[in-house]
């Protein structure tokens, strides 16, 4: 049996159909929609505060100034509160939707940080398998999923500490362990483009150091300082950022 993994696809449609159509089953690991693209401050949010806007908050954020940041979208929506958060989640809604539909039945999906894990749910066909705190195992080999991010901006997608790591606790040992989030290990979390530190999971280190799996895969930081490494015999890979910078799934071996 082939399997892939890939994350961060944000809209990328065409390339999960591609990589599910070569192989036996591929897993996808969140961030099915694009809410923001730092490289060019695209996604929903800059369709509804403006790119201009966009481009202020995330500079604000990658020199720590959360609070300032947090007052530009305030100001940007300033007597449209209401108006700009409906449409916002519409266009969560409408994204979700557009993607989920057509997702290839071999496909596995966990939830990213900028997902609605209820919305992917309703959306995705019947047959296509939604993991989160679940295990599988495909061809004699146990895979674990969290979905999820970590707290940050405080949208639907983010997972409280306590619960992320309850989630992980309840998983118990498996081969490979598969996340949306890197564990918290500075060279994983860092994005050298956005320039800031992305939140990253204790409880993931503390799973990989207990259960060692042997692989662990995940995205969320899209163009990281490493983007591989090892913690004891665990091969840790950031598949998102191998399909940022190639186009492809990460093949599991």
């Amino acid at each position: 049996m082939q399997i892939k993994v890939i994350a961060d696809v944000h809209g990328d449609l065409d390339t999960v159909r591609t990589e599910a159509a070569s192989c036996d089953v591929l897993l996808l690991l969140g961030d099915l929609i694009n809410v923001i693209d730092y490289s060019n401050a695209g996604g929903i949010l800059a369709e509804v505060y403006g790119s201009d806007t966009v481009r202020t908050w995330s500079s604000l954020r990658a020199e720590g100034k959360f609070d300032e940041s947090r007052q530009v979208l305030r100001d940007a929506s300033a007597g449209r509160e209401q108006e700009l958060r409906a449409l916002f989640f519409n266009r969560i809604d409408e994204e979700t939707k557009a993607f989920c539909t057509d997702v290839p039945g071999n496909v596995v999906v966990t939830f990213g940080n900028v997902d609605v894990p209820d919305l992917i749910r309703r959306y995705l066909p019947d047959g296509v398998q939604f993991v989160d705190g679940e295990v599988l195992t495909l061809d004699g080999i146990t895979f674990g999923f969290i979905g999820g991010g970590l707290p940050k901006v405080g949208i639907p997608g983010e997972v409280p500490l306590d619960a992320y790591g309850k989630k992980v606790q309840a998983l118990g040992p498996v081969d490979v362990l598969c996340a949306h989030v890197p564990p918290a290990i500075d060279d994983l979390t860092y994005d050298v483009v956005a320039e800031f530190n992305e939140p990253g999971s204790d409880a993931l280190l503390a799973y990989i150091k207990e259960h060692e799996p042997s692989h662990m895969y995940y995205g969320h930081v899209h163009q990281p300082k490493v983007a591989e490494t090892r913690v004891g015999s665990t091969r840790v890979v950031n598949v998102g950022s191998y399909y940022r910078s190639t186009g492809q799934a990460w093949v599991h071996r």
